[in-house]
């Protein structure tokens, strides 16, 4: 069992118990229990501090509410085009790739994996950008807040942790559209502003000193591509996790030289593939969408590795922790993920669906222009054709 696998099952444990401990104080909100539900732990955390920034930068936060609205609506328009075109694409393209899934720490089929600790820390950052925005606005606006807190996804078992801001609804619904909406928006512009923030920072802070920490040093045989019969490579014996180095007298570093070298070899040229353990004498088939070229039939990945300098200089733990935050060509660290799982999540919030904050905006939007009996229908009637694309994603996530 890896460290990471071991951590999932910990927090789970641990989870589990708070959960069960301070039940008296949890509220329960039954979705499809007791499979799918939602616990929620009212406090005032932090409704000071909201009520501090609302004060100091309410000329600021006009002009962010009207932002966080335009943006609002052009992001439910994107996530909402995205989603049925994704539908689509399943229907009439069986390779397509699911345009929503599970974003968890579990390594299974159908979920969006991703590292335990690195999904820990963006779920905690999202939650609390995301929410604490929703309630500075709303002060903005001097609504009530009536609490705030820790809540809980439970799929069976308590999994996904989350934070709530929780302002006065009666209030909220007597408010004019305007402010509703900025309020609704407030969350996901937030978490796609962060997204946009952070990836700027990172290029101009992360990737020199990336570049300056590693060094690119041939390319990963990740997997072999299937056919009737294996390809050259699989054949002459190259097995997974292998590098290479070299073809013929020419050295691979990056995957661009290795697709420069194939892009001038034809079908039956031999060639000498050089990786980090031996060499193989391969003759090239021919590519499946393109009879003139060579082939060699893998799936390759760049590889990488802190340049000795730099270990000789600080070691190796240093270098690592500061790969761990930045990522590498190889994977993402820290700065990519908080940019991924904060633009996807706040997307995906806008939404036309039910309780998310896209769906919010709609029905608000909606009664501005509709007697409230036929917004409440068509509000419905969109949010349970947005509710069937999601399942069909997920589903097809799992059974593909």
């Amino acid at each position: 069992m890896d460290l990471q696998l071991a951590s999932t099952i910990i927090f789970v444990i641990l989870l589990s118990l708070i959960v069960y401990i301070n039940r008296k104080g949890i509220q329960l909100q039954k979705i499809f229990f007791p499979l799918l539900y939602f616990c929620m732990y009212r406090t005032r955390l932090g409704i000071k501090l909201m009520d501090s920034i609302a004060g100091k930068f309410k000329n600021i936060l006009k002009y962010i509410s009207y932002l966080g609205i335009i943006i609002g609506f052009l992001g439910m328009i994107l996530i909402s085009y995205g989603l049925i075109d994704n539908v689509y694409k399943i229907i009439t393209k069986p390779e397509a790739l699911p345009g929503v899934g599970l974003v968890l720490p579990f390594e299974v089929k159908g979920v969006f994996y991703v590292p335990f600790f690195y999904w820990i820390i963006s779920i905690f950052v999202i939650a609390v950008v995301h929410e604490f925005s929703h309630g500075i606005i709303a002060r903005y606006y001097n609504m009530r807040i009536k609490s705030s807190g820790l809540a809980f996804l439970g799929i069976v078992i308590p999994v996904v942790p989350a934070a709530f801001v929780e302002p006065d609804e009666d209030e909220l619904k007597k408010r004019p559209v305007k402010e509703q909406l900025g309020v609704f928006a407030a969350g996901p512009f937030s978490n796609i502003a962060l997204a946009f923030i952070i990836l700027i920072l990172g290029g101009l802070i992360a990737s020199p000193l990336v570049e300056n920490i590693i060094e690119l040093n041939g390319v990963k045989v990740t997997g072999f591509i299937k056919d009737s019969e294996p390809f050259p490579g699989e054949k002459a014996g190259i097995t997974i996790g292998e590098t290479i180095i070299g073809i013929g007298n020419k050295e691979i570093n990056e995957i661009e030289n290795f697709s420069l070298v194939l892009r001038d070899k034809s079908p039956g040229d031999n060639i000498v593939i050089k990786t980090d353990k031996k060499e193989y004498d391969i003759v090239l088939a021919k590519n499946p969408e393109n009879g003139s070229k060579g082939y060699v039939g893998v799936y390759v990945q760049q590889n990488a590795k802190i340049k000795d300098k730099i270990i000789n200089r600080y070691g190796s733990f240093l270098p690592s922790l500061i790969l761990w935050f930045t990522g590498t060509p190889i994977r993402n660290g820290l700065i990519g993920w908080l940019v991924i799982l904060n633009f996807g999540i706040g997307l995906f919030n806008l939404v036309p669906l039910g309780p998310l904050d896209g769906g919010r905006m709609l029905f608000a939007a909606l009664q501005k222009y509709f007697k409230k009996e036929k917004a409440m229908r068509i509000w419905k009637f969109i949010g349970l054709l947005f509710l069937i694309l999601i399942f069909i994603n997920i589903g097809f996530a799992f059974i593909r």
